[in-house]
């Protein structure tokens, strides 16, 4: 494995341990970026006007950054590199602090579609966003605090012939020892926060796998982490972008795009079916001057590469896969291709992705399902639809989606974000 994949490796386990929530997540490509040049905006300020700028904008648990070319006009389009902030999980429910016979826990519900058995018998950490009594947040995250235990093999002697969790009852994790009424779960988050408990009004928290991400295997091939669906393509993105900028001089806007709540449908105002990402296009546009043809006119010469996770092809599991487009990792990227539009990929956007891999010199294969196996979706329809941008469905091949734990091929991440680099550059 080469030296430059491993760092990318190494670099992406940086970002993935200082983003358990969605809220670290957008916080931390902000705090990469503006190292790297890029100047902050408010949503409530005037904008500047933008050629041969580089901005970013926090909305929520999401960020948008872009880079303006020097020559840019009022019809520019964009090259928009689309991912999410957010994985499955658990949420904290309201008056979290909860136990029984002298246990300690941690009231909560199912976020998203996680492989529930996964979470077993992992240390996990709390992370999210504390409001206060001022209408300001704090981001708050604990070390390893919680666990969900599994029930021993003795008091359960079928439980290798399967095991199916209530998702109320039996996934509710133990933090300590004692009586709830005592103790104060919040408390904790406030604490590493620096703030009085008694000031937090609301607060959007969720759990993450406490172990950092590996390269283990035969040649250090293989990479370890939670929450890679879709912080994989984030660091990508983020990796491209900050090398793009340098002497940028493409004939489009380069973008980055780091929508929330794409686990459960995006229908929020920091997810792909909310207004944030039409929002920052249309205040960019404004800002170079455009008019409501020109604005549409940039729109038509617009790309966006919608990236998150696919299934590469599981040894254990061959039947669950298409019997001739079975990815692999360390093979490179994935298209993402679907008959019924669950992805947003075309011929037109094949042609396209398959021209920036072989700019960058890096090998792409396909991802289709079987048709008996339904697929998922992602950020690229929705964004698709809402601003009728060309798009194009991609990203790496994993094993282990929704797991508390995932595994990646350390050559494709670093792979993906040398794509994404010609993405914004070409």
């Amino acid at each position: 494995m080469s030296a430059a994949a491993l760092a990318h490796a190494d670099d992406l386990a940086d970002l993935v341990a200082a983003s358990p929530s969605s809220f670290h997540a957008a916080a931390e490509v902000a705090r990469r970026l503006v190292a790297g040049g890029f100047q902050p905006l408010a949503e409530a300020d005037a904008w500047p006007a933008q050629p041969g700028g580089r901005f970013l904008v926090v909305r929520d648990g999401a960020v948008i950054a872009w880079v303006v070319p020097t020559d840019a006009g009022p019809a520019t389009g964009a090259h928009i590199f689309g991912a999410h902030s957010d994985s499955p999980a658990f949420k904290l429910k309201p008056r979290p602090t909860t136990g029984s016979l002298g246990w300690l826990q941690a009231g909560v519900e199912v976020y998203g579609g996680p492989l529930l058995n996964s979470w077993l018998d992992r240390e996990l950490r709390l992370a999210g966003r504390l409001v206060l009594d001022d209408g300001s947040s704090v981001l708050a995250a604990t070390g390893p605090l919680l666990r969900l235990p599994q029930l021993a093999i003795h008091l359960d002697r079928e439980v290798n012939d399967g095991l199916a969790l209530d998702r109320q009852r039996q996934t509710q994790p133990v933090w300590g020892l004692g009586e709830s009424d005592s103790a104060d779960l919040l408390g904790e988050l406030a604490a590493e926060a620096g703030v009085d408990a008694a000031r937090i009004r609301g607060y959007d928290v969720v759990t993450a796998d406490a172990a950092r991400g590996a390269v283990f295997g035969h040649d250090d091939v293989f990479f370890a982490s939670g929450r890679l669906d879709d912080l994989a393509s984030v660091h990508a993105g983020v990796v491209a972008l900050e090398r793009a900028a340098d002497g940028f001089d493409a004939p489009h806007i380069a973008m980055l795009a780091v929508l929330d709540h794409e686990e459960v449908g995006s229908a929020t105002r920091s997810g792909a079916a909310g207004p944030f990402l039409a929002d920052v296009l249309e205040r960019v546009q404004l800002s170079l001057g455009a008019d409501r043809e020109q604005q549409l006119r940039s729109l038509a010469s617009s790309w966006c590469v919608s990236s998150d996770v696919g299934h590469a092809v599981h040894p254990n599991y061959p039947d669950k896969h298409d019997p001739v487009v079975q990815p692999r990792l360390g093979s490179g990227p994935i298209l993402k291709i679907n008959a019924n539009q669950r992805y947003a990929t075309d011929g037109r956007g094949a042609a396209a992705w398959n021209g920036w891999c072989a700019a960058a010199g890096v090998g792409s294969q396909e991802f289709v399902s079987n048709n008996a196996v339904p697929c998922g979706s992602t950020i690229g329809p929705i964004t698709a639809t809402r601003l009728g941008i060309a798009t194009v469905d991609v990203g790496i091949p994993i094993l282990s989606m929704h797991s508390a734990r995932e595994l990646a091929g350390v050559s494709d991440l670093a792979d993906l974000a040398r794509v994404a680099e010609v993405f914004f550059t070409a």
